[in-house]
């Protein structure tokens, strides 16, 4: 399997591209590798890429007061930028961070920027992502809302029991917004189950 095969998958689970479009965007993709505690982005950078997490797991956070704030994590299979400061073009107040070491497919704004002009399917997908996008964060507010700091936690691991398991507890805890003493209580009763 060649190493946009994945990406290809996941991007035609959005919108299914004709060959000619798929070769065009496929010639402009970058495949890196990160290792453990590598940026994708840091705080003041615009961003420029939508990176594909091929391998690997990303955190996003920001810093208030001195004090980080988990915003999300990202794995395996998974799209990452900093959207709000990739469409602004305005400097991000995040950090996108690697958790483990990784292998990402980037895509430049500029290559993308092109591709939405040139293509119907382009604007598709440009549509689509920004559709996901609404929908994650109002689900992720509702779920702040509605959901107990346990029922936040075992839905982040049904996605990725192994990482979530080695994600510091003062990472997890910002993310489901309590304490680290919270969320330690319900790691040893999820654990005793």
């Amino acid at each position: 399997m060649n190493e946009l095969s994945f990406y290809q998958q996941a991007l035609y689970r959005i919108v299914h591209l004709e060959p000619a479009e798929w070769a065009d965007i496929s010639a402009k993709m970058v495949i890196k590798r990160f290792a453990k505690g590598d940026f994708l982005l840091r705080q003041g950078q615009v961003e420029n890429y939508i990176y594909f997490l091929n391998k690997g797991a990303t955190r996003s956070y920001f810093l208030r007061d001195g004090k980080e704030f988990t915003v999300d994590f990202l794995f395996r299979g998974d799209f990452s930028t900093a959207y709000y400061s990739l469409i602004t073009r305005e400097p991000s107040t995040m950090f996108i961070e690697l958790l483990e070491d990784a292998e990402v497919v980037m895509l430049s704004f500029q290559h993308l920027q092109e591709f939405y002009a040139k293509y119907k399917n382009g604007e598709k997908i440009g549509r689509l992502m920004a559709e996901h996008q609404y929908v994650k964060r109002l689900r992720k507010e509702m779920d702040l809302l509605s959901r107990t700091a346990e029922e936040r936690y075992l839905q982040l691991l049904e996605r990725s029991p192994e990482l979530v398991q080695n994600i510091s507890v003062k990472h997890l805890s910002t993310y489901l917004g309590i304490q680290p003493e919270s969320l330690s209580r319900i790691r040893k009763a999820h654990a005793r189950n």
